[in-house]
């Protein structure tokens, strides 16, 4: 990850559904905005608690496709509460 990106730590289980002191990875922060406009902590802590089942939820797919082709520091605000899928 580019230094000038922007950055965040990412619990794969949320801590609220008990993933406190649980593992974490570092995602670019648009990244991990959407993660989070797109699934609930419930989804997340069910369904998406690993790096591997993020990548396969089909909007998350479009949207890595999407962002991969942005300028490595490309950051821009992630619209709130669409949890759309």
């Amino acid at each position: 990850m580019p230094p000038e990106a922007r950055q965040s730590l990412h619990h794969l289980v949320p801590k609220l559904k008990g993933g406190k002191g649980g593992p974490v990875v570092r995602l670019h922060q648009i990244c991990h905005n959407e993660i989070h406009a797109t699934l609930t902590e419930a989804e997340l802590a069910r369904n998406y608690a690993t790096i591997e089942a993020l990548r396969a939820h089909p909007r998350l797919v479009k949207f890595i496709d999407w962002v991969a082709q942005r300028p490595p520091g490309f950051h821009a605000k992630t619209p709130g509460a669409r949890r759309k899928r």
